[in-house]
């Protein structure tokens, strides 16, 4: 099978998309033989955590190590989950993971086939071909939550929680404290948890004490202080000063680089990184969708943000730009998401909301993005769009060369504008 039906045959394997458990994964990965042969670094969190494995993956790079890397979703290939050395892999060895974890799956002495869902291939997969790798350190990108999630399967050296804020509520729970025990199920008795909100909740805090984990918050045991054109990191290792700001735009990237030099700090006794690795390293990340400004005019930025807290973060970025005329929105999310919230957070940044439907069965089309804005009294009947791409091609159609088109809302919504644009991912 080529790389398309190997995706569309794990995409029915499962009776749900989503289905949390570590049994099933841990079961083939035992039947598999997989197993640890270097440095494991696990990164959870609401927001921040794909920014935060891209600068720990350019870091190590710069100091020459083998990286392999795994995230996810993606936005126009799947091969952009699994990377190695920078690059996501060929469909080739990716159809080889999946046939060596397929075979697994149903060969083991006679117990019925294991149901696993297409995350959880995913992640088997990744592992296959990292296996097949020489390679000195592995990042993996939580996927959903952290306790249950099948990346969890793996025993991290370190693990980072970059934030804890609300989504996910129909899986993780209600609450930040729900949520914070979940994402703590990431952390590892005497090994270092590095978190990233400076205000964590109590259930993340008595998780990683209860376990023995070595919990550093950012603010109390580690942080970062701006120093004019450049900034400086502190944490038990010492201070790093004279750093470059991060090439991925915004203030919180400096949280999130702070989470992955404390992460290194921890492992310097195997994979030791030099001042000039980080350096390099921070100037050159590059990550797709995340405050992604386009050359050109009008000014296009592509940002993934789905929950307030990123909507949020999004607003204070656009904020931080220069002056634009008319922003106009290209919004297009999930109908399980907190709308109103995002909306919410964005309504004093957006002129002309451009709500636009995805092509999925969990996205809300454009009319009911539309009956929210028009509910909360943001716009008044808004048009609402097939498609993020028509979408997008009315505001470049209506806006002028001083304008900004925003991109926001899902993976979906800036995969569908990057196909427009004839663009690549990474």
């Amino acid at each position: 099978m080529n790389l398309d039906d190997w995706l569309a045959f794990i995409e029915r394997q499962h009776a749900r998309p989503i289905e949390l458990g570590l049994e099933r994964v841990r079961l083939v990965g035992a039947a598999l033989g997989q197993r640890k042969t270097c440095p494991v670094i696990l990164v959870g969190g609401t927001n921040g955590k794909g920014s935060t494995c891209a600068m720990l993956e350019r870091i190590l790079l710069c100091a020459g190590y083998r990286v392999g890397l795994y995230t996810s979703p993606h936005l126009i290939r799947y091969n952009e989950r699994v990377r190695i050395d920078g690059r996501p892999v060929d469909d080739e060895a990716l159809c080889e993971g999946f046939a060596r974890v397929e075979h697994a799956r149903v060969s083991r002495g006679g117990t019925p086939p294991v149901a696993l869902t297409y995350f959880e291939y995913g992640t088997l997969c990744a592992w296959e071909v990292f296996a097949k790798q020489p390679l000195d350190a592995i990042i993996l990108e939580v996927g959903l939550g952290g306790r249950l999630d099948a990346t969890n399967s793996h025993d991290a050296d370190v693990a980072i929680v970059t934030a804890v804020d609300l989504d996910h509520m129909d899986y993780l729970g209600p609450t930040r404290e729900e949520i914070g025990f979940e994402k703590a199920g990431i952390f590892r008795a005497d090994r270092p948890a590095i978190c990233g909100d400076a205000d964590p909740p109590a259930s993340l805090r008595d998780h990683a004490r209860a376990i023995g984990a070595e919990l550093q918050v950012l603010g109390r045991d580690f942080g970062h202080a701006r120093q004019e054109q450049q900034w400086q990191y502190w944490g038990p290792g010492g201070r790093r000063s004279g750093l470059a700001f991060p090439a991925l735009r915004g203030p919180r990237q400096l949280d999130n680089a702070a989470c992955a030099l404390a992460a290194l700090d921890a492992l310097r006794g195997s994979l030791p990184v030099a001042m000039q690795d980080i350096r390099r390293g921070l100037l050159t990340v590059e990550l797709a969708g995340r405050f992604q400004v386009l050359p050109g005019r009008p000014t296009v930025v592509l940002d993934v943000a789905h929950n307030p807290q990123a909507a949020r973060v999004l607003a204070a970025n656009l904020g931080d730009m220069a002056f634009h005329p008319v922003t106009w929105a290209v919004f297009g999310m999930m109908r399980d998401k907190d709308v109103a919230g995002v909306v919410e957070a964005m309504r004093h940044r957006v002129d002309r909301w451009l709500p636009a439907t995805l092509p999925t069965p969990r996205g809300a089309t454009g009319a009911e993005l539309a009956q929210v804005l028009s509910s909360t009294g943001i716009a008044n009947r808004p048009p609402a769009f097939a498609s993020a791409a028509d979408a997008f091609a009315h505001a470049r159609s209506q806006s002028n060369e001083n304008d900004r088109i925003v991109v926001f809302g899902s993976f979906l919504t800036v995969a569908d504008v990057l196909r427009a644009l004839g663009r690549a991912a990474s």
